[in-house]
């Protein structure tokens, strides 16, 4: 099977240029005989990866330790489910997951059929082979998935036990699907812009990858958070880490590009916006891939550096400089096809939301790169810790969230101020009186104020939305609160499921504010029978235990815990010592509540007189983001859900909007 898959990998290259080939001749000529002949050549590329992964995978379910890879990231004794997750646990196995899933959307966008996009897909399916290309060529050329091992070895070293966590053998599947699906609108644009077709068809026809793609963005971060919260120990979600960051950065810029399509789709206007925005978006997913693995940065998720991280470098020099070329010699066809009328407008609130989206990534990509630049500069790397990114990106996230709260009520065009005050005059005194309360019981923090306020504001803005739109649909039909309410995702999924969405970044933001500005610390040493009261909890301690087994040897402080005098129940955090691995690990014990999280970290111990060294952290509303979290994957799974065919007389779709738009 080793062999199948080095020879799999090896044919893809081959077939790979003469997709590329076949695909520009198809171009030049006009035949449809090679324009088949290069289609069939990606679904030819799509089973080599696939072969080419099925046998990786293979090697590692047999433990076939005759294998470099499998021997460094598998052992014999490891689960099923992570032999599997070490496909993708060390950098050869993921840039071949990478190769695989981006040769699967290849062909899928290859095979489509839409009718709006049959002169587009030559040109976006070479976009996506020259993808194809460099992966395919880093795999034959420096990192050997199938590399023979020169040390005979009857067991391997194992999976980093870091990585074997459910959580984290999601999260870097969900993050690829992400990231590699940014490739696709990014092929489309640039197709655009070959055959001077800018207007919004290309944006139509990938509006759902799009969507799809930022979905999966989404939920690799949610995924990425819960396990830096619970397998690290530290206590934290986001450290602002340069591998967090560099998953951020194409979310932000591709949070703003999903907004800014709508424009174009409707007004014709931002064009240069969004080619611009999709061109970022898609080459900070490589710029994400190359942080991980050259080894510039340290990070706790990045993989042993090499010489691969110059060749990805590389890579991202000559995409820049191909797209702005290209975007430049075709910048004339990009003018609007209307103008802003107004500044409060929902168009001008989408500007600014842009606006907003890419100053914050901008500030965080220089920040992240900052010690690099510095060391050229100076001589000396000089490091940027969380204190910079929060104090620059505070503001604008809650600049932000005001933004999307003002945004939804504003009219297509203009609105007017009397308009806006009779809109927003609930939300806003509601948002006085809550923070007046805040400052009133002692929050003495401006920016922990100003979250709350502005997350309450625009979720009453929500409520206030659906509300309208539920009593106008009512009124024009007849229809009962609840065949209403549901009716508003059924008839206009895409805007509605935006509103679950905001709702989402509500939650989550409320979460954040109250697990960072409330929190509670404290690290101390326990004897046997001890007791602290901290908060609304009390923990006995009650001694040392141990299991062990082939696989690790585990060390837990076993706790009674009460909250308001009733009992818990008993928890026990961990230390966990494996035998293919380089240090401990830590397991931590939660409590989780809707009101607040009891986080507990066992940070060592004195075996002869069992003295346990415990951290206790008290997270107010932390599960209020991991809700949040879910709840934006639902509120884009709304928007994703087509559109039945059906043949219904339109009721007042007109009079709904006309609530909150036609003034």
């Amino acid at each position: 099977m080793g062999e199948i898959g080095r020879w799999s990998l090896i044919f893809v290259l081959f077939i790979v240029a003469y997709g590329i080939v076949s695909h520009l001749i198809a171009i030049r000529t006009g035949s449809e005989r090679w324009l088949k002949s290069a289609k069939r050549s990606v679904l030819i590329l799509a089973g080599l990866t696939t072969l080419a992964s099925g046998s990786l995978i293979y090697l590692l379910v047999t433990s076939n330790f005759d294998y470099e890879y499998v021997a460094q990231y598998s052992s014999s004794d490891m689960l099923l489910f992570y032999k599997i997750s070490a496909f993708w646990g060390g950098n050869a196995g993921s840039l071949l997951l990478w190769l695989w899933i981006l040769s699967i959307y290849t062909a899928l966008v290859t095979w489509s059929k839409h009718k709006e996009s049959n002169n587009y897909l030559p040109w976006v399916s070479i976009f996506l082979l020259v993808i194809n290309l460099f992966f395919a060529f880093v795999l034959n050329t420096i990192e050997f998935p199938f590399a023979s091992n020169p040390e005979e070895m009857n067991e391997g070293n194992g999976l980093n036990p870091l990585l074997q966590n459910p959580g984290m053998a999601v999260h870097p599947v969900t993050l690829y699907l992400g990231y590699i699906g940014f490739a696709i609108p990014f092929a489309y644009g640039m197709a655009a812009l070959m055959l001077r077709k800018v207007d919004a068809t290309w944006l139509k026809v990938t509006r759902r990858w799009t969507l799809v793609s930022w979905l999966f963005l989404s939920m690799g971060i949610i995924y990425g958070s819960q396990w830096a919260y619970v397998e690290l120990g530290w206590g934290g979600y986001w450290a602002w880490d340069p591998v967090e960051n560099a998953s951020l950065l194409p979310w932000l810029t591709g949070t703003a590009f999903l907004h800014s399509a709508m424009i174009q789709e409707r007004k014709g206007m931002m064009k240069k916006w969004n080619i611009s925005l999709v061109t970022a978006t898609f080459l900070l997913t490589i710029f994400g891939t190359f942080l991980t693995r050259s080894g510039l940065l340290w990070s706790v998720h990045a993989f042993a550096n090499g010489p691969i991280g110059a060749y990805f470098l590389g890579f991202i020099g000559l995409l820049l400089v191909g797209s702005l070329a290209l975007i430049s010699s075709r910048w004339s066809l990009l003018k609007a096809d209307g103008q802003f009328e107004s500044a409060v407008s929902k168009e001008s609130s989408f500007l600014i939301n842009n606006l907003l989206l890419v100053v914050s990534a901008f500030t965080i990509f220089l920040g992240t790169v900052y010690p690099v630049l510095s060391e050229a500069v100076t001589g000396s790397k000089v490091m940027v810790g969380a204190p910079y990114f929060n104090r620059v990106n505070v503001p604008i996230f809650i600049a932000l969230i005001l933004a999307m709260g003002i945004g939804p009520v504003l009219a297509w065009k203009r609105s007017s101020l009397k308009y806006l005050r009779n809109n927003l005059i609930i939300p806003v005194m509601i948002a006085l009186i809550v923070a007046i309360l805040l400052f009133a019981v002692g929050v003495d923090s401006w920016k922990a104020v100003l979250s709350i306020t502005s997350a309450l504001f625009v979720l009453m803005t929500i409520i206030l939305e659906f509300s309208k739109a539920v009593q106008a649909r009512m009124k024009a039909t007849g229809e009962a609160l609840i065949r209403s309410f549901f009716m508003l995702f059924v008839k206009n999924r895409r805007r509605y499921g935006g509103y679950v969405a905001h709702l989402a970044v509500i939650f989550i933001v409320i979460g954040f504010t109250g697990a960072s500005a409330f929190s509670v610390d404290l690290q101390r040493s326990f004897d046997i029978g001890e007791k602290l009261e901290i908060g609304k909890y009390s923990l006995e301690y009650r001694g040392l235990g141990e299991t062990a087994t082939d696989l690790k040897r585990t060390v837990y402080a076993e706790f009674y815990v009460e909250k308001d005098g009733k009992e818990l129940g008993v928890i026990r955090p961990e230390k966990v010592d494996y035998t293919n691995g380089s240090q401990m690990t830590t397991e931590a014990s939660v409590v989780s509540s809707i009101q607040e999280d009891l986080f507990v970290v066992l940070n060592g111990w004195v075996e002869e007189n069992e003295k346990a060294i415990i951290q206790v952290k008290i997270f107010p509303l932390m599960s209020w983001v991991w809700f949040g979290g879910y709840l934006l994957i639902l509120g884009s799974l709304i928007s994703l859900w087509p559109e039945r065919l059906r043949k219904v007389r339109e009721i007042p779709r007109l009079k709904i909007e006309s609530v909150q738009y036609d003034r």
